[in-house]
C-alpha cells in the first residue's frame, strides 16, 4: 500500500494549496497526522485526486483540514466525498468530559433521585409481592398447583447445601462471642456468666441474623442471577407465552423453601454457636465442655428460642422476595445481572438488620427479654 504523503504550495493561486496523495487509511495516515498539524489550517485548496484509498480515519483527517481553514475541497470522487461529508457532519465541539455541577447542586439532586427511586421500588416490591400473595391463594385453593418438586429442589439449595458454611461461620462466632465476653466478665469476677452471654446472644440474635445475612449472600444472590439470566435469555416471556406463570413457577418455590429452611438453619446456627462456645470456654475458662452445656439448658429462657423461630420466617420471606424481585428487573444486557444480583445482597441484608432491630424494641416492649 502506497504511504500517505502531502505537499504544500504556499504560492499557488488563489492562497495556500494542501495536495494529498497515497492511501489515507487507518494504517497510513498516523505517519502524516503531525505534518498536517505542523502545517496549519488556513489552506484555500485541499486536493486529493492524488489520494489512492481512503477510509473513515482517512476522511477525519481531510475534514479536520477543510474545517479549520475553512478550505475548498477538489479531486474527491462520489465515495471519498460522501465519506468527508458524513465525518465533517458528525462533528461537534461538545467536551469530552461533560461540566461537573456545583456540590451545593449535585448533591442535593442525588439524594433526591435516590429517594425518588427508593419510594419507586418500595412501591414496585409491594405490587410484586401481592402479585405473589394472589398466586399463594390459588394455590391454596388448588393444592395441585404448587411445585412441590421445585420448593424441595430450592429447599436443598438454600439449606442443606449450606449447613457447612454456616456450621463454620456460627462455631467461629461462638467463640468469639466466649472470649471476648468472658475477657470482660474477669474483670468483674463474673466470668461464669460466659455461658448466659453466649447461650442467648446466639440464641436470640446473632444465630439468627447471622444466618439471615449468609442466606442473603448465598441464595438471594443466586435467586436474582438465576431469575435475571432466565429474563435476559427471554425464557420468562416464553413461560408466559406458553401460558405459565413465572411467579408460581420460578418465585412462590424459592420463597416457600426460604421461608421453611430459615427457622431450621438459624436454631442450627445457634446450637453450633453454642457449641463453639463451650469448645473455647473448656480451653480457656476451666469450664467442662459438657457443663457449659447443661448451664445452657438453666439460664437461657424459652422465650429466647421463640424469639428466634418468629424471627426466622420473616427473614427468609424478605431475603427471597428481594432476590427474586432484583431477578425479574433485569433488562437490556447482561451487565445488568450482576448489579441486580448485588442489589439483591446489599437489600437483603439491609431489610434483615432493619428488621432485626425492630424486633429487638418490639419483643423489649412485650416483655420477651
Amino acid at each position: 500500500m502506497e504511504p500517505a504523503q502531502f505537499t504544500v504550495d504556499d504560492n499557488a493561486d488563489g492562497g495556500r494549496r494542501l495536495t494529498l496523495s497515497g492511501a489515507y487509511t487507518v494504517a497510513t495516515a498516523g505517519a502524516v497526522d503531525g505534518g498536517l498539524r505542523a502545517a496549519g489550517g488556513d489552506f484555500a485548496t485541499v486536493d486529493i485526486a492524488g489520494v489512492t484509498a481512503i477510509d473513515t480515519v482517512g476522511a477525519w483527517l481531510v475534514a479536520r483540514t477543510l474545517h479549520a481553514g475553512q478550505a475548498q475541497l477538489t479531486g474527491a470522487d462520489g465515495k471519498a466525498q460522501r465519506l468527508i461529508k458524513a465525518i465533517g457532519q458528525s462533528a461537534g465541539d461538545a467536551p469530552a468530559t461533560p461540566p461537573q455541577p456545583p456540590a451545593w447542586q449535585n448533591v442535593p439532586e442525588t439524594v433526591g433521585r435516590t429517594v425518588v427511586e427508593s419510594a419507586q421500588g418500595f412501591v414496585a416490591m409491594l405490587g410484586f409481592f401481592g402479585a405473589m400473595l394472589v398466586v399463594v391463594g390459588g394455590a391454596l385453593r388448588s393444592p395441585r398447583r404448587l411445585r412441590r418438586t421445585a420448593i424441595v429442589a430450592q429447599m436443598q439449595q438454600v439449606g442443606i447445601d449450606s449447613l457447612p458454611i454456616i456450621a463454620l461461620m456460627s462455631f467461629l462466632v461462638g467463640v468469639v462471642i466466649a472470649q471476648q465476653g468472658a475477657v470482660q466478665l474477669q474483670q468483674f469476677g463474673a466470668e461464669i456468666y460466659t455461658v448466659n452471654l453466649t447461650g442467648r446472644i446466639a440464641l436470640r440474635e446473632l444465630g439468627i441474623l447471622m444466618t439471615a445475612i449468609m442466606v442473603a449472600g448465598r441464595s438471594g444472590s443466586a435467586f436474582a442471577a438465576q431469575i435475571g439470566t432466565m429474563k435476559l435469555t427471554e425464557e420468562i416471556d416464553a413461560m408466559r407465552t406458553i401460558g405459565v406463570s413465572p411467579v408460581e413457577a420460578l418465585v412462590v418455590p424459592r420463597v416457600v423453601a426460604s421461608v421453611l429452611m430459615m427457622p431450621i438453619l438459624g436454631v442450627y446456627a445457634a446450637l453450633i454457636a453454642i457449641v463453639g462456645g463451650a469448645t473455647i470456654s473448656a480451653f480457656t475458662l476451666g469450664i467442662p465442655f459438657f457443663g457449659f452445656l447443661m448451664r445452657i439448658r438453666e439460664v437461657v429462657p424459652l422465650t429466647d428460642l421463640w424469639v428466634g423461630l418468629v424471627k426466622a420466617p420473616v427473614f427468609g420471606l424478605i431475603i427471597a422476595l428481594t432476590g427474586c424481585f432484583q431477578g425479574m428487573q433485569v433488562s437490556g444486557n447482561s451487565e445488568e445481572v450482576g448489579a441486580r444480583t448485588t442489589n439483591a445482597v446489599v437489600q437483603g441484608i439491609f431489610m434483615a438488620i432493619v428488621l432485626d432491630a425492630f424486633f429487638a424494641v418490639f419483643f423489649s416492649e412485650i416483655g420477651w427479654i
